[in-house]
């Protein structure tokens, strides 16, 4: 039972947390610029609760509809299902609680949020099979984990400023693109032998070129729709701006490795960003 519960833990990826951050941190600008501040405290664990569990759903049925293709893929080949300690029907379970206790907090709050955690959950569901159908499927994964910025300016303001959030959510597209490319990196030659489609089978030779863009886009966005915070706010994109560089640095050999950690340490752009903002409405 001990081994079975385990192994429930790892289809979740509680084990790797780096994903949580990835998804939380934007969710996070979005509270705060919905709030001006800090949002309430109800508000505020329930989008964090809300991150763990539809991250860890996104990831067991990504695990269930990736069935085929992770056995055949160094990375994943060692994940429950792949390796066949835990079965698609339990992973399918699995799934189903989880986005249903999400659904539940989001109920706690009021109507307009509950009807865009429909979407959320839509996405988050038909996000790995994206990799079969369009050449980037990133682009796919950052509007889905862009769809806390409009739930939050709901759950705040009971309506959503399509303004700002529309620019948060834009910056946030351009920086998972970024990032999942160094991800989509480490799989690259996986990738061409089954036939899947990655950002780094897109961009090819111009794989680092486009992330550097990406992420420099992302920040520009990012100063667009905080054009009116004070210095604590751009000295966090400044510091993101340096994280970013130190990113692309790492990820320069195109080795597994540099590239996988190029990615594992990407969300300490977001944290920068999200430090900037707090601190701007704290002493601003």
């Amino acid at each position: 039972m001990l081994s079975k519960f385990l192994d429930y833990l790892r289809l979740c990826r509680l084990h790797k947390p780096v994903g949580i951050w990835l998804l939380l941190w934007p969710t996070l600008w979005g509270l705060w610029f919905a709030a001006e501040g800090p949002p309430s405290f109800k508000v505020l664990w329930i989008f964090v609760a809300g991150t763990v569990l539809m991250r860890s759903a996104g990831c067991v049925i990504n695990d269930v509809l990736d069935a085929d293709f992770d056995p055949g893929v160094e990375r994943t080949k060692d994940r429950p299902i792949a390796a066949g300690r835990v079965s698609r029907q339990e992973g399918v379970r699995v799934f189903v609680a989880l986005a249903l206790i999400a659904y539940g907090l989001a109920t706690k709050l009021n109507t307009l949020t509950v009807l865009l955690a429909i979407p959320a959950a839509l996405l988050a569901a038909s996000y790995p099979l994206m990799k079969r159908w369009i050449a980037l499927p990133q682009a796919y994964l950052g509007l889905a984990f862009s769809w806390g910025i409009p739930m939050a300016y709901a759950a705040v303001r009971d309506e959503v400023d399509w303004g700002p959030a529309l620019l948060l959510m834009a910056a946030n597209v351009c920086w998972v693109i970024a990032y999942d490319s160094y991800y989509a990196m480490v799989d690259r030659d996986d990738d061409l032998k089954l036939g899947v489609k990655s950002s780094a089978v897109f961009f090819g030779r111009h794989d680092l070129l486009a992330t550097g863009l990406l992420q420099a886009l992302a920040l520009v966005l990012l100063a667009l729709v905080g054009a009116e915070r004070g210095g604590w706010y751009f000295a966090g994109l400044g510091l993101a701006a340096v994280i970013a560089a130190g990113l692309q640095w790492r990820a320069r050999s195109r080795r597994r490795a540099d590239c996988f950690r190029a990615f594992e340490l990407s969300h300490w752009l977001g944290l920068a960003v999200f430090l900037g903002l707090v601190l701007d409405y704290h002493y601003g």
